[in-house]
Parts: structure tokens; C-alpha cells; sequence
């Protein structure tokens, strides 16, 4: 291999940690804030795209369906709720507590196409949003 070769894909894999980098600080290490007026932590997401329709799949653990509002805004899917403390109010001591907890908003870019909803379900803890493409834009 080459050396230019070498020094791109170098180049690459680090670009790439540096985003998964700032995904995780964006979705682990916010501050929380009193009330809903800032989002605390952002749901990881993954979107799948085939001539007909873009799914997208949005890791929920422990959040009720009946609680989660979806909304398009500005070319965007928006995903907000609000995941709870497990067990609070009880006299348990919190050993360990690495999954996201309180208010979040996630913002998904969509691809610009003509949408339209499609179904809706939840499935292992994630939300899955299957949006039908009706043409281009």
C-alpha cells in the first residue's frame, strides 16, 4: 500500500472517531436542565433507505410508545419524550446508571424526497418509522 493511501485511510478512521466521539459526549454528557425547555441526551438512530421507502429506527429502552411524539419539521423528523428514572421514589441506591435518563429531542435530516407516513411500531425497545417515498422534490 501506498503511503498517500495509508495516510487517507488513516485519515478517515480518525474523522470517524472523532464523530462517534461527539455523538456519544452529545448523548451521555449534557447538563441537565430544569423543565423541557432543553433536550438532556439524543436516542441513537439508525436510517435505512431503499427505492420505496427510508426507515428509520430510534433506540428507546424504557420509554413507553404512548409517550413519544413525532413531528416533521422543516425537512426534518423530529422524535421527542422523555425516559424516566427507573424505580425512583424508592429507597434504592443507584450503584450504576449509564442509560440516558430525562427529556430528550432527537432531529433526523431527511433525504429530499415527497413523504409520506407510512407505519409506526415499537420492537425491542426501539421505535421503528417506516416513511413511503412518493417522489422527488
Amino acid at each position: 500500500m501506498s503511503s498517500r493511501k495509508s495516510t487517507h485511510w488513516m485519515w478517515e478512521h480518525a474523522c470517524d472517531l472523532m464523530d462517534q466521539a461527539d455523538r456519544m459526549q452529545r448523548q451521555f454528557f449534557r447538563v441537565a436542565s430544569s423543565g423541557r425547555s432543553c433536550a438532556v441526551w439524543e436516542p441513537p438512530v439508525d436510517i435505512i433507505e431503499d427505492a420505496r421507502e427510508i426507515v428509520v429506527v430510534v433506540a428507546l429502552p424504557g420509554v413507553p410508545l404512548e409517550r413519544v411524539e413525532v413531528v416533521y419539521e422543516s425537512g426534518s423528523l423530529v422524535v421527542r419524550a422523555e425516559r424516566r428514572i427507573p424505580f425512583s421514589g424508592t429507597a434504592r441506591s443507584v450503584r450504576r446508571l449509564e442509560i440516558p435518563y430525562g427529556y430528550f429531542e432527537r432531529r433526523i435530516q431527511l433525504p429530499h424526497a415527497l413523504l409520506e407516513s407510512g407505519t409506526r411500531e415499537f420492537m425491542d425497545g426501539c421505535l421503528i418509522l417506516k416513511l413511503r417515498k412518493t417522489g422527488h422534490i
